[in-house]
């Protein structure tokens, strides 16, 4: 971003990596194929990098309202330098945050998950989707609950599956109904408490009822989540768990 406003240049889109696109090897994987697609369809687009800190949302979900707070602010004042207007990321945590609890503190943004953007990209015919790889193939897409539930982003990650010519199988639990995988509010960051069965081992039950050959997914939370659920059925090298992005940018060979 630094380097584009020094060319007097203002990208179409700000892509928010985020913390887990950022860090952790299997999200970066995710940010990789995302970027493709953006190169692929010719956006225009910047990221912060250095310049770009957590948004606070799991320090805000575990009850660090100060903390937030501090984080949001400095984020704010770096994105209202470079004047930023459209953002998108392909976290849900980072997309709520951002869209719905800067505002009140002086960061008004349109912000958009990525799923959102490929799919208009998809309708301006910026980019073309075939089927290919996962023609006839059953997918099941599992909704984040800060895509879902909280924002009501439902029907953009289900076209694009739609598009690959796959065969979408819904679980019993999903839109509005959807389970979490248990990795919100901050829980991605500790050990479960005492129980029967952890969140994320039920919800993969869910998934692997609809007999799968993808499970997908729209957040580097959630992928971790039913990864890690997938391994615990000792299923991987049956079942795959994909970020939306990743299907498109194999799908197309990027």
């Amino acid at each position: 971003m630094a380097e584009m406003m020094a060319q007097g240049q203002q990208p179409e889109v700000v892509f928010w990596v985020g913390c887990a696109g950022s860090f952790d090897d299997r999200a970066k994987r995710i940010t990789k194929a995302f970027v493709k697609i953006l190169n692929n369809a010719n956006v225009s687009f910047a990221v912060l990098g250095t310049e770009e800190s957590c948004t606070g949302d799991p320090a805000k979900r575990a009850g660090n309202e100060f903390l937030f707070q501090m984080q949001a602010m400095m984020n704010i004042q770096v994105l209202n330098a470079y004047e930023a207007k459209k953002i998108v990321t392909a976290c849900p945590h980072c997309f709520n945050t951002l869209k719905n609890e800067y505002p009140e503190l002086g960061g008004q943004y349109e912000v958009i998950h990525h799923t959102q953007f490929l799919k208009s990209l998809l309708d301006e015919g910026r980019l073309k989707i075939e089927g290919g790889t996962y023609k006839g193939k059953r997918i099941t897409f599992h909704d984040p609950c800060y895509l879902g539930r909280a924002n009501n982003v439902y029907e953009a990650p289900r076209t694009l599956i739609e598009k690959l010519d796959a065969e979408l199988v819904e679980m019993k639990r999903s839109r509005a109904n959807g389970l979490c995988c248990g990795a919100g509010g901050a829980q991605m960051f500790k050990e479960p408490e005492q129980g029967n069965k952890d969140v994320n081992i039920e919800r993969t039950e869910d998934a692997l009822e609809t007999k799968p050959e993808v499970i997908a997914a729209g957040c580097p939370f959630c992928n971790t989540m039913m990864t890690d659920g997938v391994k615990h059925f000792e299923k991987e090298s049956e079942v795959k768990v994909l970020d939306i992005a990743e299907l498109i940018a194999n799908a197309q060979d990027l």
